[in-house]
């Protein structure tokens, strides 16, 4: 069988043999070259052919067959299923299909807003605008143009929700009560306990050295350090298959503030933005500030359901839905590209806790699909690093780079913190960060399969249980009725333990409930004595006691 791949090509770009015949396979699959149908090599022959192991072809085939892009047939084979519906112009290099490349432009409608910031920001003479902001900044007469004012939300959106990635948690506990909660699994804190400390202060130490000698480097940028920026195309294309440049990526302080600029670049008043339910609040928040209309999307157990909705701007957040943690499938991940391009809109990717997996290996980002230009890829530090470094950053469409860049120097000229910027970045190119990411795998990965044990061990009385593959926290769903939860959470709370509600401040229907546990920041011992105590707290009410 006349049978080639492009391998060494690809292990000259990943370490690993497994993520390089995966992706060599997966790209000849998505550019067309092994149309749908087509029968593969059996896993020894194409083993024997690149002379590994039958084991790593085996794993590879079968991730595929997963993702939807192989079938296996028993007693026949294994052949290629996946199918593009798009028109591709074959006689371009196959350029429209090679996923996720960075030179694909496509104009993207700006709002009103994002016209005239456009308009007077991006300009031919931008480095004389960039000497002058440093010598403003540099003297101290630039202040925060950002006008304040109170705004009045609906009853449906005003209680603040929280992201498990970004936001300090708002539970319904006031300050005093919160200092008694033993057991806070509201926030998904990083186990500072295997911190690379020497590593991580050696990287700030030199940064913090160096400012002396090079105060001014990167002091233009209000995208960034331009170091952190080609670390993380670095890294994103390792870990998640995107292929970006550096400019199109922009550092930002929390994904809250790449998604609140975008709704203000992209969404014009009436315009319909469209969020998942169960979802995170404050999106919805920024679209209404921007005076978009919010379209609530069902979330069922594969993730956000696509329909044909007339709509602006997307929000999803397909490796591990918020809060649900379900996985959105490869066909409808598709479904959502055709239906932005079909209707001139932006799909905003949140990925904002699928660095830890515990199981498998992830589906491939939208960003990594896109074709068209029209995905925002959000990536954070806060879970991988410390919560208080607030780094993020946002990979951009080439159509929609240069607006977003102008709409961030409006309220940031001069980017915020380059310094533990600088740090980061020498800490991704030593390895370290690597290294620490790989570690942490495992430990969250102990500490999910133990915690999702004991859960579903004493605790399925309460809640139906949604397991997952990655992410830093479990979500269950309430089983009985909204007055038993009421009760059950007050007596948990008197004793010390506490965890995110999901309902109507989540974008839920009325009288449905959900519960989201973090867990990243407790050994095993403190797992298992809260769940304990649920259990114990659940014998003592009559209509909850396990039968």
């Amino acid at each position: 069988m006349d049978f080639h791949l492009p391998y060494l090509l690809y292990m000259e770009k990943y370490t690993s043999k497994t993520t390089a015949l995966y992706y060599a396979l997966r790209d000849r699959i998505v550019a067309g070259e092994l149309a749908s149908g087509a029968k593969l090599p059996s896993s020894r022959d194409l083993a024997n052919s690149y002379g590994l192991a039958r084991g790593t072809v085996n794993t590879v085939y079968e991730t595929l067959i997963a993702e939807g892009y192989l079938r296996g047939e028993l007693g026949r084979g294994t052949f290629v299923a996946y199918s593009d519906d798009r028109k591709v112009d074959r006689n371009n290099d196959m350029k429209d299909v090679q996923a996720g490349q960075s030179d694909v432009r496509t104009t993207i409608r700006l709002s009103a807003w994002g016209e005239r910031v456009a308009e007077l920001w991006v300009q031919p003479n931008r480095e004389e605008d960039d000497v002058e902001q440093n010598r403003r900044s540099s003297t101290g007469s630039v202040n925060n143009r950002g006008n304040k004012r109170k705004v009045h939300w609906g009853d449906r959106f005003q209680a603040n929700g929280s992201n498990l990635a970004d936001v300090g948690g708002s539970s319904e506990v006031d300050g005093k009560e919160r200092l008694n909660v033993r057991w806070a699994f509201q926030q998904a804190l990083p186990d500072l306990r295997y911190f690379p400390v020497v590593e991580w202060n050696r990287c700030v130490h030199e940064e913090v050295r160096m400012m002396s000698q090079q105060h001014e480097r990167d002091l233009h940028l209000t995208e960034g350090s331009l170091e952190l920026r080609e670390a993380i195309a670095q890294h994103v294309q390792r870990s998640r298959g995107i292929d970006a440049k550096a400019e199109q990526i922009v550092i930002v302080n929390g994904s809250m503030q790449a998604i609140a600029l975008l709704a203000q670049l992209l969404v014009s008043p009436g315009d319909r933005v469209v969020i998942e339910s169960p979802g995170y609040s404050p999106v919805a928040r920024a679209a209404q500030a921007a005076g978009g209309e919010v379209l609530l999307a069902s979330v069922d157990a594969s993730g956000i359901v696509p329909q044909p909705w007339d709509a602006r701007l997307l929000h999803v957040t397909p490796s591990r839905q918020f809060p649900t943690g379900s996985v959105l499938p490869l066909e409808r991940r598709q479904a959502l590209l055709r239906w932005a391009a079909e209707h001139d809109a932006v799909i905003v990717e949140d990925d904002y806790d699928s660095e830890f997996r515990h199981r498998g290996r992830p589906l491939e980002p939208l960003k990594r699909l896109d074709a068209d230009g029209r995905v925002v890829y959000i990536g954070t530090f806060t879970l991988t690093m410390l919560r208080t470094l607030r780094i993020a950053y946002a990979v951009l469409p080439e159509g929609l780079t240069a607006a977003f860049v102008a709409a961030k120097r409006m309220y940031e000229p001069v980017s915020t913190g380059l310094v533990m910027q600088r740090a980061l970045a020498a800490f991704m190119r030593s390895g370290a960060y690597e290294r620490h990411l790989r570690r942490m795998k495992r430990v969250y990965a102990r500490k999910y399969e133990f915690f999702i044990g004991l859960l579903q061990n004493k605790l399925t009385h309460l809640f139906d249980w949604v397991e997952c593959d990655s992410g830093l926290h479990v979500f269950g769903w309430w089983k009985h009725n909204s007055e038993s939860y009421a009760t059950y959470k007050q007596a948990c709370r008197k004793s010390g333990l506490d965890w995110i509600e999901v309902s109507a401040r989540h974008l839920l229907p009325e009288g449905k409930v959900g519960a989201s546990f973090s867990f990243s920041h407790f050994t095993l011992e403190e797992l298992e004595e809260a769940v304990e105590m649920m259990y114990d707290i659940s014998c003592s009410t009559s209509k909850l006691h396990p039968l």
